[in-house]
């Protein structure tokens, strides 16, 4: 069955309701670890199919914000799901609470336990209405994203077209595209602040009804930061201050330098060589298969993962009008299919995006394998998982040239380089959120000015000369994670730095020993914690002193070895 065929039907949201009441009392009244142990089965039996459903609506509302099936759907979910998932919630309450939880954690990973007592903590009944209220708000941001439609150049763009020009060699046309995106932002300022504003407030809310001081706490449990806590993340952060900020700045210097630019600005930023950026060959079609060829050469697993996916259309990736921004990919368990989730648009963003997501979507692959897998447990933490995706990308390198043909080794140093200014930026918009939800009652103005100060410390070489938007502080309101998923961007910074050290394994010794790596961090699904996961694949904490510094070495090391890629 292809993506188009699988058949939608609304969740019966009250019954199903109604039945995790019943599963919470049989928990209550199991006599037995086996009775016990029955019931979490029948919530995996009862829950995949409703988890099917719902993640077709959504992936299909993405497609298309303006489809007024699937947006009523969504807005019917926004309403009614916080209800579902706080009596899931309970189960979970009853099942610590259960006298057989000890035999139980002999029957199911621990880390179902521990994530289940971080879960019952995140909601309640009395915070239901704030819930339906926060997932209109994110719906209300990803539709104004979405419908996004600026003139230019005598077309009419929505924002991943849009960025096309802003890697133009031409400066004037990088120039323009930016200044045409923030007319875009200056145009809907008032509801950009309004939607933050009352998600900001809304979370506040929410975290101090649930005893929480701020959402700070909150939302790190929402993440199910289960290993490490926010003092642990600043940490990170100062690390990548020390250790990363200068020599991404020293590489600013040099990117000025063959951009012939003495006045660097925010424009240049995304333009690594002179002549232009590597960009895929050929067609949007022709992307995509290569990519698909690239994962059937590279291991037995990868080809039956990519041909299950190939054969089923669980792609969407072009970009068009109505579509929601950026990429993911999500999974239906009833089907055993992840679906990735793009928007090209002829960059090489193109080729990230598809290795990015591949690694994710392999990662759900491996697990479905395991029939015995709690569902909970089929996939671990986010930073976990951006572990999957961020190391694929560079076990990819091998197969570049079906992209990139004459230009793959400037592709290899864009991409490496890129992967260390990622680092700041992902920090800033770390720390920006935890300088928010820490002072709810700032203003838009203000909000923007901390993010300003947060540029001239992780991003100093960054200058806006008289852009209204991007020098008042807005640049923030472009990143979809600050709206839809508080907390989320730091995950993608640590698992930057572990795919690094998949990066060194694979320039140091080889190839197969960095895939050999990668399959036993991955084979183990969600069964462990993140430092769990990568203690067991012998892959190091990035939050442990020293990390960075190595892992950017090597990187540092390659991007010297080969500086004339980028035209040096």
């Amino acid at each position: 069955m292809t993506f188009e065929q699988m058949p939608y039907e609304r969740v019966d949201l009250q019954s199903l309701v109604q039945t995790y009441e019943e599963l919470t009392r049989q928990m209550r009244q199991a006599a037995s670890a086996q009775e016990a142990a029955q019931v979490l089965r029948r919530h995996q039996q009862v829950y995949e199919p409703a988890a099917t459903m719902m993640g077709l609506s959504a992936i299909r509302h993405t497609i298309d914000t303006e489809d007024p099936f699937y947006t009523g759907e969504e807005e019917f979910y926004a309403e009614n799901g916080p209800a579902l998932g706080e009596k899931v919630s309970g189960l979970y309450r009853a099942t610590l609470e259960s006298p057989f939880r000890a035999e139980l954690e002999q029957q199911f990973p621990p880390v179902f336990f521990q994530n289940a007592e971080i879960d019952v903590r995140t909601i309640s009944p009395d915070v239901l209405g704030e819930l339906e209220q926060e997932n209109k708000l994110v719906m209300e941001y990803q539709k104004l994203q979405g419908g996004a439609q600026i003139e230019f150049q005598g077309k009419v763009l929505n924002l991943s077209e849009l960025s096309v020009y802003k890697e133009n060699p031409d400066r004037a046309v990088r120039q323009a595209a930016y200044a045409a995106e923030g007319r875009f932002y200056d145009q809907h300022q008032a509801e950009y602040d309004s939607i933050y504003d009352k998600l900001v407030k809304v979370r506040t809310q929410i975290a101090r009804k649930l005893g929480f001081a701020n959402f700070v706490e909150l939302g790190y449990l929402r993440m199910t930061r289960n290993c490490y806590d926010a003092q642990d993340v600043k940490v990170f952060r100062e690390e990548v201050v020390r250790e990363i900020v200068p020599i991404v700045q020293k590489m600013k210097a040099e990117q000025a330098a063959r951009l012939g630019v003495e006045d660097f600005r925010f424009y240049d930023d995304g333009l690594i060589r002179k002549e232009g950026n590597p960009k895929p060959q050929g067609s949007y079609e022709d992307t995509y298969r290569t990519g698909v060829e690239m994962y059937r050469q590279m291991a037995p697993l990868a080809r039956d993962f990519i041909d299950r996916m190939d054969s089923m259309h669980l792609f969407d990736l072009i970009a068009k009008k109505g579509k929601m921004t950026g990429g993911y990919c999500s999974y239906l368990p009833a089907y055993q299919a992840p679906f990735i989730f793009a928007n090209f648009n002829g960059t090489s963003h193109d080729v990230e995006v598809f290795t990015h997501e591949g690694g994710h979507a392999l990662a759900a692959y491996v697990a479905s394998q395991d029939p015995d897998l709690m569902m909970e447990c089929q996939g671990p933490t986010l930073e976990a998982c951006e572990v999957h995706s961020m190391s694929m990308e560079f076990l990819c390198w091998p197969w570049l040239k079906g992209f990139y043909g004459d230009q793959t080794d400037c592709a290899k140093a864009v991409h490496l380089a890129s992967a260390l200014f990622f680092l700041p930026y992902g920090c800033q918009v770390d720390e920006f959120q935890h300088i928010v939800y820490e002072n709810p009652d700032l203003t838009p103005a203000e909000r923007n000015a901390r993010w300003m100060e947060l540029e001239r410390k992780y991003r100093p070489w960054m200058e806006y000369g008289d852009s209204p938007f991007y020098s008042r502080g807005g640049g923030w309101q472009r990143q979809i994670h600050i709206y839809t998923d508080p907390f989320y961007y730091i995950d993608y910074c640590l698992a930057q730095s572990v795919a690094l050290q998949i990066f060194e394994l694979i320039q140091e010794e080889s190839w197969q020993a960095a895939w050999q790596k990668y399959l036993a961090y991955t084979r183990q699904a969600g069964t462990k914690t993140f430092l769990g996961l990568l203690e067991q694949a012998g892959l190091q904490n990035p939050m442990q002193q020293g990390a960075l510094h190595q892992a950017a070495a090597a990187a540092r090391k390659y991007l010297e070895a080969n500086k004339e890629a980028l035209g040096q």
